[in-house]
């Protein structure tokens, strides 16, 4: 970038490398919908004035450019979910990196998003405070069947992972030979090795909740969604599963979010004890929380995410939607709460200060 404005504040944008392997995505590479997704993010940031955004994505060289982009920049803008080196298990050390250059930044530090990556721990935390979560286990291996009671039907889960990374439309199981299946499953075609988690399954809407801004008095709460999953075919599951989040040409093709249509107490409800989880788990700027409700209307919570998704038509943004809040200002939104939570005054002697040739 060249002819930059010199009063303009200088914004590096971190994100995943499309040069690298990504297990979580299909073909394990990025494709044409991260190549779009990262187009209409770019498209929607030039329209935020009085900023100018630099992009980061070789991961071999973020280092080094955060380390010569350190004096001149304004805030840096944390979009990279995938994690460093796109690892999943590395997505806290990204924030963990700019704590070390003394880098201010949108979103969770790392000590949130590694207590949000661990299903069982935010349930065991929810739990302690008086939230409803669904009843669960972990185990290691199918021998820890043989010491545990559990009541089908029963989701079959990744206990470290997101963007529904192991949970397909075969996950729910309702006998003990589907769960050895999924078992099986996870441990060979996924080569997931870590604990996996049987959760209770919740027969109810399934329904996000975001916010952006910071407790106690600077957030709002976006419009609560519900996934509508009345098109699907009988038979098939009625969860968020892999083929609903990445895969096109599925039954699930006919999933759509829509406006989730709450009573006020229930709505009130739900709203409290995502703050309380916001305030717990320290997340900052913005966040989602995914519920189901029981058959009895009961809200259960099934995963808090820091640094939610930030594609355009990813969950956040359609919450954004239904309150007519467009993709440029939802991400200018989570901009500005980060500077008034860290209280940025720029010295504009700096601003003006000369800025490498080739930014």
């Amino acid at each position: 970038m060249t002819g930059y404005n010199k009063n303009t504040k200088l914004v590096p944008v971190l994100l995943g490398d499309p040069r690298r392997p990504d297990l979580v995505k299909p073909g394990r590479r990025f494709d044409q919908d991260d190549y779009l997704a990262v187009d209409e993010l770019k498209a929607a940031l030039s329209c935020i004035n009085d900023y100018e955004f630099y992009y980061i994505d070789e991961h071999d060289k973020m280092l080094e450019e955060l380390i010569r982009l350190r004096p001149y920049y304004h805030i840096v803008l944390n979009l990279c979910d995938e994690g460093f080196n796109n690892d999943p298990l590395m997505e806290m050390h990204i924030p963990a990196i700019l704590d070390v250059l003394n880098m201010r930044y949108t979103g969770a530090g790392p000590r949130c998003l590694s207590y949000c990556y661990d299903k069982s721990l935010v349930k065991s935390v929810a739990k302690d405070m008086g939230i409803p979560v669904p009843k669960s286990v972990l185990i290691n291996d199918l021998k820890d069947l043989d010491s545990i009671h559990v009541d089908f039907p029963l989701i079959v889960k990744p206990n470290f992972g997101d963007n529904s990374f192991g949970i397909t439309y075969n996950s729910i199981v309702w006998t003990w030979y589907e769960l050895n299946d999924r078992i099986r499953w996870m441990r060979g075609v996924l080569k997931y090795k870590r604990p996996i988690m049987l959760e209770e399954y919740i027969h109810g809407d399934d329904i996000s909740v975001g916010i952006v801004g910071n407790p106690p008095n600077d957030y709002i709460f976006l419009p609560i969604i519900k996934e509508d999953y009345s098109g699907l075919p009988d038979g098939l599951p009625r969860i968020c599963c892999y083929e609903a989040k990445w895969m096109k040409g599925t039954p699930y093709d006919v999933v759509k979010s829509v406006r989730a249509e709450l009573s006020s107490g229930l709505n009130e409800l739900i709203q409290n004890w995502c703050k309380m989880l916001f305030e717990r788990f320290e997340c900052r700027d913005y966040a989602r929380f995914d519920w189901r409700l029981s058959k009895d209307g009961t809200p259960m919570l099934l995963e808090v995410n820091p640094n939610p998704g930030w594609v355009w038509d990813g969950h956040l943004n359609k919450m954004a939607s239904l309150a007519n809040i467009s993709y440029p200002e939802l991400l200018r939104m989570i901009i500005s709460a980060a500077e008034r939570r860290l209280m940025v005054k720029m010295d504009y002697d700096i601003l003006k200060s000369p800025r490498p040739g080739y930014l």
